[in-house]
């Protein structure tokens, strides 16, 4: 009796094992979504009081900004027309984007070629995150995400920003959100 209580016993504790094992796998890989890739144009008109950029500044901040966010990789940020030269700061800059967000598809219904699988990932947009962005940059951050971010197929939106006009000190911005994209390449060991 006792010998089949032992093997029912190391039974159940196999199985339970096993189980556990399983359940650690499936949550090293989430569960991806069917999504459609969505395409966008937008110009971008920055009037900023403490940071002035050139419209290819400019362009090339926001091109940043969504590639961070979640945006594919064939992102296009051109300046647009600028009253300043090539290359200087101006009041008054302005960026033209054409970019594709990956938006959920929940029936699958894109057409081949046009979707993706996805999956919701997390962002954060901070001082020095992604790493060429600073306290400078506030405003730019809070009218990226009052203006752009709505485009992508971004939730939970957590929105932290202080921007004091003229000055950096005091400025700060934190903005964390889930935005669905492609899932990250594993990890190799």
């Amino acid at each position: 009796m006792r010998t089949h209580r032992h093997l029912a016993i190391c039974a159940g504790l196999g199985l339970f094992g096993t189980l556990v094992g399983a359940a650690a796998v499936r949550a090293d890989t989430p569960a991806t979504s069917p999504g459609v890739w969505q395409k966008h144009q937008y110009s971008f008109d920055y009037f900023g009081f403490t940071s002035t950029y050139s419209c290819d500044g400019l362009a090339d901040k926001l091109r940043r900004l969504l590639l961070a966010a979640g945006a594919r990789k064939d992102v296009k940020a051109s300046s647009g027309p600028c009253a300043s030269p090539y290359g200087r700061p101006d009041k008054l800059a302005r960026a033209d984007l054409t970019f594709y967000s990956l938006v959920p598809d929940p029936a699958g219904t894109a057409a081949a070629g046009q979707g993706a699988n996805g999956l919701w990932q997390p962002v954060e947009l901070a001082p020095r995150t992604p790493r060429d962005l600073d306290l400078g940059d506030c405003e730019l951050v809070d009218e990226f995400v009052n203006k752009v971010l709505p485009l992508l197929a971004a939730r939970n939106v957590e929105n932290h920003t202080t921007c004091i006009p003229h000055q950096v000190a005091g400025s700060n911005f934190s903005v964390k959100f889930e935005s669905f994209e492609i899932p990250p390449p594993p990890h190799s060991h």
